[in-house]
Order: C-alpha cells, then sequence, then structure tokens
C-alpha cells in the first residue's frame, strides 16, 4: 500500500467494554485499516460511554442486531469466556468474520461448531491469541531448527490474580465463579499451551494436576506431555507469582524465552559454543497490532484463517484443555 486510495477499511463491531478492548481499539488504530464502527453492551449507558471513549459512531444493546448491521464487516469478541461460541456463531452466521479472545470457547465441540458455521458462511473466524504472533515468536520458530533435536518444552504462567484478595474476603468475582469458563487453566494456562501446539502439534498423552479452590474453579496447575521424540511440561496459576522464564531445549542448545504470554526476550544458548546469542526483536508496534495485522490479512487475501493461530491450533489447544478439565475433576 502506498497511498491512502489504496487502503481499504475493515469495519469492525466490538462486543465487550472492558480493557482488553480498549487496548486493541489502540493498537488496532495503528493498523491504518481497523475501523471500529460499532460497539455491543447489555446497557446502553455502557455502550454510549465506550464509544465516546473511542469515537464509535454507532452502539447496540441487542448483538442481532448489530451482527446483521450493514455499519460492521467483522467483529472482535472479549465477552466473557462462556458466551464466547454463542457470539461467534450468532456473527458468522450473519456473514460476519470473527477474531474472538481467548480461551476460544468453553469445548471443544463448541469449538468444532465455530469452525464448522465459519467454513460454512466462507468467513474468516481466528482466535485472538496474541503470543504467537508477536515479532520474537516468530523469532523462536525462524530459529529453532538451531538447536537439534527438541528434547523439552517447558512454559510457565503464574501471576496472582488481583481479584484473588477480594476472593479470599468472601467476594467471588467472575474469574473465580464458577459456571463462567473462567479459572487458571483457561484464563493463563492457555498461554502455555497453544504456543507448544504451534511449534510440536498435538501431544501424544496428557498428565494433569490442579488445586481447586472452594468454588470448584482451578487456582493453578501443573501438565506434563509426553511427544515422540520429546516431553513438555508446562506450570500456571492466578494465586501466586513466578518469575521463572519458559525454554526449548534441544541436543545442541536452548531458547529461552522471557514470558510465554508476551514475549519480549528471546536468546539462544548454544551447548558447544558456550555462547548466548540474543534472538530479540524489538517491535515496531503495540503488542496487540499483530493479531489484528494478521486477521485483516486474512479477510484481504481472500484466505479462511491463519497459518499460526489456525482452526486446528485452535481445535487442538481446546481438546488438551478438555482433557485436563476432565483429569481435574472437570474443573
Amino acid at each position: 500500500m502506498n497511498n491512502m486510495s489504496q487502503i481499504i477499511p475493515v469495519r469492525f463491531g466490538i462486543i465487550g467494554t472492558n480493557f482488553i478492548s480498549d487496548r486493541i481499539i489502540e493498537a488496532g488504530r495503528e493498523d491504518p485499516r481497523f475501523q471500529p464502527t460499532a460497539v455491543y453492551s447489555r446497557k446502553l449507558e455502557t455502550a454510549e460511554a465506550f464509544a465516546q471513549k473511542h469515537n464509535i459512531p454507532n452502539t447496540f444493546t441487542d448483538l442481532q442486531e448489530m451482527a446483521e448491521s450493514d455499519c460492521i464487516d467483522a467483529v472482535y469478541i472479549a465477552s466473557p469466556n462462556f458466551l464466547h461460541a454463542e457470539q461467534t456463531i450468532l456473527c458468522l452466521s450473519s456473514g460476519k468474520h470473527v477474531l474472538c479472545e481467548k480461551p476460544f470457547a468453553s469445548n471443544a465441540e463448541e469449538v468444532k461448531e465455530m469452525i464448522e458455521t465459519a467454513l460454512r458462511h466462507d468467513k474468516v473466524l481466528m482466535e485472538a491469541m496474541m503470543p504467537t504472533l508477536l515479532p520474537n515468536f516468530h523469532q523462536v520458530l525462524k530459529n529453532i531448527g538451531k538447536i537439534g533435536t527438541v528434547r523439552n518444552y517447558f512454559a510457565s504462567y503464574c501471576q496472582y490474580s488481583s481479584r484473588y484478595d477480594k476472593f479470599k474476603a468472601g467476594e467471588i468475582l467472575n474469574a473465580f465463579k464458577a459456571g463462567m469458563s473462567n479459572g487458571a487453566l483457561t484464563d493463563i494456562g492457555v498461554y502455555t499451551i497453544y504456543p507448544m501446539v504451534v511449534l510440536f502439534g498435538k501431544p501424544l498423552s496428557i498428565n494433569a494436576s490442579g488445586l481447586l479452590l472452594p468454588t470448584g474453579v482451578d487456582g493453578q496447575g501443573i501438565i506434563q506431555f509426553e511427544y515422540p521424540t520429546m516431553l513438555a511440561s508446562v506450570m500456571y496459576s492466578k494465586i501466586a507469582d513466578s518469575p521463572l522464564p519458559s525454554a526449548i531445549h534441544g541436543e545442541d542448545a536452548t531458547i529461552v524465552i522471557d514470558r510465554i504470554n508476551y514475549i519480549t526476550n528471546v536468546s539462544l544458548i548454544d551447548r558447544k559454543n558456550k555462547s548466548t546469542e540474543d534472538l530479540t526483536i524489538k517491535p515496531p508496534h503495540n503488542e496487540y497490532y499483530y493479531e489484528i495485522n494478521e486477521f485483516i490479512n486474512i479477510i484481504q487475501s481472500g484466505k479462511s484463517e491463519s497459518t499460526i493461530n489456525s482452526h486446528q491450533n485452535s481445535l487442538w489447544t481446546m481438546e488438551i484443555m478438555d482433557e485436563v478439565k476432565k483429569q481435574v475433576k472437570n474443573i
């Protein structure tokens, strides 16, 4: 694109008026093709306040009405997790492309229905999994061949929830409420699993353990995976912090990743040369820009899905999480 006449905007409807939607709009506006034109909220005053904040011209309190509106081409869904599948299917069926926040849905059956609907209506569907589209994850993909035969993948994401203190005081917010498809696995554990699936596919076996809170929602967990020639393990928590980095260990070298949920530093440690190579790229854009850019590129190229955040990777990740839930007493 060399001039403004070649820029074809994609008009977005926003579902969800929380902080993540704020960040997506801020980042999306770094791509001149991103144009937020509508917002949905159950409450009119909430929709209007969000619209005014972001200079969005249209507000809706009826999701069906927004989905059928000719003022949008696509939707970004950042609603509570348990609503993702229902809202995605509605919007796809109404002829709109969908970028849906992680976790993609509540279970694999819902994901299958979402994918089938997207294909049936010839619309783009992508999970808004930010880390795997960052430039520094591409550095991992680009350099993983240098480490020799991969023998182990380890990822850690442990972040003490800002809502956990209220939980301990007796106030149960949605993050720890049963029936909302929330908890440590779905909220943050998914960040440790999805990159593993992108890199290595679906594992042969899964062995999971987790700590359930009194509401039945998981507070933390550890999972071990077996692949044909390697092992993998991940740990995640919403009730404790951990500064541990993530790493991919090969027979010749190791790739070290500072934060699997938002990769800002990547290095390669060579076993033979005892040297460390900094692979880090300083991204020129907001971290959320890259998922918006990928999504719009797919729409405008006429493709049906991302090669990284693909339908298959999202489905495999959800199938893994379904098995973990089964093993950790159906969280």
